[in-house]
């Protein structure tokens, strides 16, 4: 090994090392590596630098002056008021770029140690008959968004108490404010004896810069980690219509089907979230489940709300008009067309009025992003529709245009098999006592019976379209939905309904619907989607408004492409082991 002097710089130590490094037999491969290393010319320089601002450290150097800058532009003003030789143009040029100017401004700062940020002045008046309470005093800037914080009044001590920070607003950005910190003043003005109400119009209707002046909290416990817990919202919510939030401008306004991100559940009342899509990062005020639920409950059993499950079955697309047998279904396997006319066994009693201690609430469902990995199942698609939307006819041309891609689930029946008919193919053919048999083993996912026979769809169908890495298209009526939202077949749902204008309205039309429609038919129409989507809307992926059956197609062929490549909400039920 070189011999190493206490006075050797780090770049000659490293020079010595690099040239005692020999490749042997045992580790010929790391030493080469280390030579490489050690060799590269930019670990070469770094140690140089490393070298030079020891030595500097060490003599501990004094500037010669502390304003370079004010030096070099007084001579480069000289320079420019007398005639000038080759040497002395080329000095003023120098002295003239921005390299050289910021060199020299960064010296000043340096040299006048001009390290520390500048502060705005405290205000001198400070009560003194705050006596040895810690006083803070914070100055926030915000513009026209809310503060980010609610207040509330301590019945004990009656002090203005801050109750909640909101995630990503300007309170919350600064890190200044905590939940329990007592707030005295705002903006000079005394908020001790001011109504919670009065001091949150202060606070909403100041702008620009806010000076705040509080009593910390004993203890400031207010490092919560943001959640990442996604809820698809079940229900439509307007904080302004809401008389029991804290705050109504700090509540978050949302959408049955929109997706929200609940960054705080500390309140076990008033949970913290944010719309996913949204610009703004400051989250907001949603009520939690437990709290939704118990006022639903409540209101239920006032009557001040009607019953969650209502005894008036919806109506459905009665499809095509002709009989299940006919010609105009798809080789048989469109059972859409009986259910004008089946008669549903799967049994169903009659919806009872719930009570309000037993009823399914509507709130939110947790829900995380999906998509499908390579060698996965394809998800299945199913479709329902209102009266008018004529799921069958989209069913028809997808499989038509790429009959590869997407199948059908070939129903079962106990008819008679007519002699064009293939088993397997148009219908899975079998007994009555077999059929019955296989609805005792819940093999069904609905069936009925029509003309003293009975058809149905099996789960076993709908697997062996599945395990072809076909997509399987249904369309089902809405009370099988429960059923089919399992793990198991992780299902997109698609509502089709008709577009139907206040022209079609008036005159009736069938330019895009295309059959002829009287009044009758549209007021169905608009009743059968209303009803539809006020009773499963919430469990629906997608709305597909038909306006014809061109576009409607091509709507939906995009929409299934995007399921299959594009990330998905999914109950998260459905992705946990």
């Amino acid at each position: 090994m070189p011999i190493v002097s206490a006075s050797t710089g780090l770049h000659e130590t490293l020079a010595l090392l690099t040239s005692q490094l020999h490749p042997d037999t045992n580790h010929k491969e790391d030493l080469v590596f280390l030579k490489d290393v050690f060799s590269e010319k930019s670990l070469s320089y770094i140690m140089k630098i490393h070298d030079k601002l020891k030595e500097f450290e060490k003599h501990s150097p004094t500037p010669v002056l502390h304003s370079a800058s004010c030096l070099a532009e007084d001579l480069a003003e000289e320079l420019q008021n007398k005639p000038l030789e080759e040497d002395e143009r080329e000095l003023l040029h120098l002295l003239s770029t921005p390299h050289i100017k910021a060199v020299l401004s960064a010296h000043d700062t340096v040299a006048q140690k001009n390290f520390d940020p500048v502060l705005p002045p405290l205000p001198e008046d400070v009560d003194n008959d705050l006596k040895e309470e810690s006083v803070k005093i914070v100055r926030l800037v915000k513009n026209k968004e809310p503060l980010g914080a609610t207040i509330r009044r301590d019945e004990a001590t009656g002090a203005v108490i801050v109750a909640r920070i909101m995630r990503g607003g300007a309170a919350d950005r600064s890190g200044l404010v905590h939940v329990g910190d007592e707030l005295r003043e705002v903006n000079g003005n005394l908020v001790t004896h001011k109504r919670p109400d009065e001091i949150s119009q202060i606070l909403s209707q100041s702008q620009g810069s806010i000076t705040l002046k509080i009593i910390p909290a004993v203890a400031e416990d207010d490092r919560m980690k943001e959640s990442r817990v996604y809820l698809r919202a079940l229900f439509d919510y307007t904080p302004y219509e809401d008389k029991a939030t804290p705050c109504q401008e700090a509540g978050l306004p949302f959408k049955r089907r929109d997706i929200l991100q609940v960054v705080s559940q500390d309140d076990a009342t008033w949970w913290q979230a944010k719309r996913v899509g949204d610009c703004s990062l400051r989250a907001a005020l949603i009520p939690s489940t437990q709290f939704q639920e118990r006022r639903l409950r409540y209101r239920m059993k006032m009557g001040s709300i009607p019953a969650m499950i209502s005894s008036k079955a919806p109506t459905y697309d009665r499809a095509e008009r002709e009989d299940c047998d006919g010609e105009g279904a798809l080789n048989g396997k469109d059972t859409a067309s009986l259910r004008r006319n089946l008669r549903l066994k799967k049994d169903r009693q009659e919806p009872k009025t719930p009570d309000a201690n037993q009823a399914d609430f509507r709130i939110y469902e947790e829900v995380t992003q999906y998509l499908p990995r390579p060698g996965d199942r394809p998800r299945l698609i199913v479709l329902i529709g209102s009266v008018g939307a004529r799921i069958s006819e989209l069913k028809q041309q997808l499989i038509a245009e790429n009959p590869r891609r997407y199948g059908l689930a070939v129903p079962h029946t106990t008819r008679a098999r007519k002699c064009h008919e293939r088993e397997g193919i148009e219908y899975h053919f079998i007994t009555r006592a077999a059929f019955e048999s296989d609805i005792h083993n819940g093999k069904f996912i609905e069936y009925g019976e029509y003309k003293d026979n009975l058809y149905g769809t099996s789960l076993e169908s709908i697997h062996k379209v599945l395990s072809q890495n076909k997509v399987c298209l249904m369309d089902v009526q809405p009370e099988v939905l429960k059923t089919l939202r399992t793990a198991e077949f992780k299902p997109f749902i698609i509502f089709v309904k008709p577009h139907v204008t206040e022209s079609q309205k008036k005159h009736g039309s069938s330019s895009s619907l295309g059959f002829m429609i009287t009044e009758e038919d549209l007021q169905e129409m608009k009743s059968s989607a209303e009803r539809m989507d006020e009773c499963y809307g919430h469990w629906v992926d997608y709305i597909l408004v038909k306006e014809d059956p061109a576009s409607a197609l091509a709507e939906l062929q995009l929409v299934l492409d995007r399921v299959q490549l594009e990330p998905q909400w999914v109950p998260a039920s459905w992705l946990r082991l």
